[in-house]
């Protein structure tokens, strides 16, 4: 191991990675969100992603902060600073400290054995013996565990503790005895980091002010709350990893913005279905009735709806579904996250079956997406597919503030009134009147005239059944002409032009994003100009075939190991496919600029041998 005092030449401020090794359901999250947004409220940007285990306690979690003067919002894939508290994995974070980097661990318990490289700084601090001398209570000391290393997390870099303890009375509000045990805990670890290791680590937070007009927030948070502001007041969901807790969020606002403080009485109704059928089927029967309804699920939540999925494509009720993206097949790894439903998603059901699909790539886009989805469900009368992924919806972003325009009006779509139903001299429920694709749709209860049979069987202009081909045929091409006509209203993409002329880019959708970037910068250092287009929603607009017709060659980044959004823009764009070369990661960690950067390299290296 290296003398800390070896390491003090190179002071890296405000640009480093620490990770934390714990167990899981000690109340580490606590301690790990603290560190993180102390360092946010210091002004210096700051982005963390949970690895975590799919059992509820006792399994290996580890939280990482990267710390990113420049805003990069991907895993750097570096761990400058680990804090090995899981006695299980220790040899594993001894591993993964990045070369020159410093691991920090629980001395109480010596482990000579263990220290076994050279190219790494070990700190010891004993914080089991710190905190059992001060606490008696079995469970408090595993808590306040945490909290000693928050203390000496901020003594070794230099964190704002005043910043530290305003959230920790932020916390746990009017509970002064837990924040003075809280506070307690921090400054043991605090205290011994400064008498011991006083001039710290050369891993520095220092105040900037870059945060200034931002706020952190998960996915499913702000998609949540997307939700409400779109005037959703029907949810029906099974829950399931990791979307649940986007449930969890509508529910929330639901009870806080949606009950009438005069009566009590609440405008809105979620159910908690006994399964995936269940769930789906009640919203669209809520969407059937007029309500703006949607079901947040993953993977094999889409699977076991697809039947429903069906239905509502070829009745034309107009739904939401997020899918919040995990790995699979089957169960998968639950906590991991991938973008591996895209061709699921996109022909969900059986039968021909188009659908439309967005792809928000940060908590920002979630909530301004999931009003467009519940406008583009409503227009277009069909369902629409949010696909979101584990890493954009369970962990916490820095975004701009969010914003609300004032004059927004739902897009109810064609939606006839008692009067306009009534000057009808007779109502059919998929006449295309209008030529535009889109048929007049009625309410139940409104008027008598406007009843019809709702059908999944084959159905003609008129909504009768028919087995007859021609009129079969009719009713399936208008969809389809329905679906490419949606290529325009669906958010356009993301274009971003390298500083020199490029004949080569880059395509991803979604969770890439962060890593595209940050690959386009590292790439461009190494002189490889590339272009960039993040393509956002789903049947493609002429602007992806025409980007990829002016490139030689595109890089298809994605995260699954068949590359779906390489598949789907060989279906659906008239591109050349030889053109298109995918760079793949399907892990199932949050995505790094290290695997584009190969998949790139590797590829010219190749062509030009």
């Amino acid at each position: 191991m290296k003398d800390l005092v070896e390491t003090m030449a190179d002071v890296r401020i405000n640009d480093f990675v620490i990770k934390i090794g714990n167990v899981n359901g000690t109340g580490s999250a606590s301690a790990n969100g603290l560190v993180m947004k102390a360092i946010f409220r210091m002004g210096v940007p700051v982005v963390g992603k949970n690895l975590f285990p799919s059992n509820i306690q006792g399994l290996p979690t580890w939280f990482e902060i990267r710390v990113t003067r420049d805003g990069y919002m991907a895993r750097s894939g570096a761990a400058d600073l680990v804090v090995a508290m899981n006695q299980e994995t220790y040899k594993r974070d001894l591993a993964e400290v990045t070369p020159g980097g410093f691991l920090l661990y629980d001395s109480t318990w010596p482990r000579p054995d263990l220290h076994t490289r050279d190219d790494i700084t070990a700190i010891g601090v004993p914080l089991a013996r710190l905190c059992n001398a001060k606490f008696e209570n079995a469970r408090t000391r595993v808590l306040m565990k945490n909290m000693a290393y928050v203390g000496a997390i901020a003594g070794l870099t230099g964190m704002d503790v005043t910043i530290i303890k305003s959230l920790v009375e932020e916390m746990f509000g009017a509970k002064p005895a837990l924040i003075d045990a809280n506070m307690e805990a921090i400054n043991l670890g605090l205290g011994y980091v400064r008498e011991h290791y006083p001039d710290g680590l050369p891993l520095r937070v220092q105040t900037m002010d870059k945060t200034k007009g931002h706020i952190l927030i998960d996915g499913n948070t702000a998609a949540a709350l997307g939700c409400v502001y779109a005037g959703a007041t029907f949810g029906a969901w099974y829950p399931i990893t990791p979307s649940t807790s986007l449930m969890d969020g509508f529910k929330s606002f639901c009870e806080k913005f949606r009950v009438d403080p005069e009566t009590g009485e609440k405008n809105f109704c979620i159910i908690q279905a006994e399964d995936e059928l269940a769930s789906i089927g009640m919203a669209v029967g809520a969407g059937w009735n007029g309500a703006r309804a949607f079901t947040p699920t993953s993977g094999p939540g889409i699977s076991l709806m697809s039947e429903f999925i069906g239905f509502a494509y070829y009745s034309e009720v107009p739904l939401v579904l997020f899918d919040v993206q995990r790995a699979g097949p089957s169960t998968g790894l639950p906590t991991r996250t991938q973008q591996c439903d895209l061709t699921l998603a996109a022909y969900a059901s059986h039968g021909d079956t188009k659908h439309i699909l967005l792809f928000p790539a940060n908590p920002s886009e979630c909530f301004e997406m999931a009003i467009q989805a519940f406008d583009l469900a409503e227009r277009y009368q069909t369902p629409v597919f949010f696909m979101t992924d584990l890493d954009i919806g369970m962990n916490d972003w820095m975004i701009p503030e969010l914003e609300w325009d004032e004059t927004y009006v739902p897009d109810r779509g064609k939606v006839l009134s008692a009067a306009e139903i009534e000057a009808l001299p007779k109502y059919y429920r998929y006449e295309d009147r209008d030529g535009d694709n889109i048929p007049y749709r009625t309410l139940p209860g409104v008027h008598p005239k406007g009843a019809y049979f709702t059908r999944g069987s084959g159905h003609n202009w008129k909504g009768g059944y028919t087995e007859d081909a021609t009129e079969y045929k009719e009713v399936l091409d208008r969809l389809t002409r329905k679906w490419q006509d949606a290529a325009s209203a669906v958010p356009g993409p993301v274009i971003i032009e390298a500083e020199k002329k490029a004949t080569r880019a880059i395509i991803s959708s979604g969770g890439c994003d962060g890593a595209v970037m940050e690959a386009l910068d590292r790439l461009a250092e190494q002189g490889i100009q590339l272009n960039y287009m993040r393509v956002r929603g789903f049947p493609f607009s002429e602007e992806v075939d025409a980007f990829i017709d002016s490139h030689d060659e595109v890089f298809v980044v994605e995260q699954n190991r068949d590359g779906q959004l390489r598949t789907l823009l060989v279906n659906e764009t008239s591109a050349d496919k030889t053109k298109l070369i995918s760079v793949l990661d399907y892990a199932g960690m949050a995505a790094n600029p290290a695997f584009i950067i190969e998949g790139v390299t590797a590829h010219l290296e190749f062509a030009e041998a």
